[in-house]
């Protein structure tokens, strides 16, 4: 894959820096989330609607290896080839949707607190892996070539949303101390995500001009909805290894 820029501006992250601060910060955060849960409260519904507190744990670490694993056969993963397709968001995103479910499926039945320290060590290693590949290209969707460290910026912001996610499990707020960081990540990672349709772009900006806002509605996520209580939630179910995903009737 020859390394070239989107029609829009460049698809990558001049200064690995700041992202690799934003990203070491975001994994602290899902580890001192965490820390806070028991068994009852792991059993608690996310933001994600298909996932409870521990759910999420698992998913996380599944994420982490995966980047290490996409990182390897770059630019010619099996994530890579997904987004060679060109295939419309929703369309991605059920394919993913399979893919999480079957790697969920295939992890050993350990307590949630397990499957979080896999992920803060696997998160932590593939950061210690970027700094000399930080400009190659990762994959391409459509016109914009995603290089390595725009990869590394879409699992910054990663961290940080699923931060937000078991935050508003436990009833509490939490947003990232550098937004501004978080938004060009995503932005730089996930171009199949990143902006309204061309049309409706200077009314989005407008309703979003806190960043972390921003990065909450490009990936479905309402501003309020990490205040306080989440929206829909209910009273936990103690945590138990099996079924890791739940369906829900």
């Amino acid at each position: 894959m020859q390394r070239t820029h989107s029609r829009g501006g460049p698809a990558t992250l001049r200064e690995p820096v700041p992202q690799l601060a934003a990203y070491e910060a975001g994994i602290v955060a899902i580890c001192l989330l965490a820390a806070r849960f028991d068994p009852i409260s792991w059993g608690a519904q996310t933001l994600c609607p298909e996932w409870r507190a521990f759910e999420l744990a698992a998913h996380v670490r599944c994420v982490a290896d995966d980047l290490h694993e996409y990182l390897d056969e770059a630019p010619m993963s099996r994530y890579a080839r997904l987004m060679a397709t060109g295939a419309r968001p929703d369309s991605l995103a059920r394919k993913l949707a399979r893919q999480n479910a079957a790697e969920l499926a295939a992890l050993p039945d350990v307590p949630p607190e397990d499957h979080i320290a896999a992920f803060s060590g696997s998160a932590r290693r593939y950061a210690t892996r970027l700094g000399a590949v930080w400009d190659l290209p990762h994959h391409q969707y459509r016109d914009t070539v995603v290089t390595v460290g725009g990869m590394a910026g879409a699992a910054c912001a990663e961290w940080h949303l699923h931060a937000f996610d078991l935050a508003a499990a436990l009833g509490i707020q939490y947003r990232p101390a550098d937004p501004d960081v978080i938004l060009a990540g995503w932005l730089a990672g996930m171009p199949h995500m990143a902006l309204p349709p061309h049309g409706r772009l200077a009314a989005w900006h407008e309703r979003h001009v806190d960043p972390w806002h921003a990065v909450l509605a490009a990936s479905g996520r309402g501003a309020g909805s990490g205040s306080g209580r989440p929206l829909g939630w209910r009273s936990p179910v103690r945590w138990t290894a099996r079924p890791l995903l739940r369906k829900k009737g």
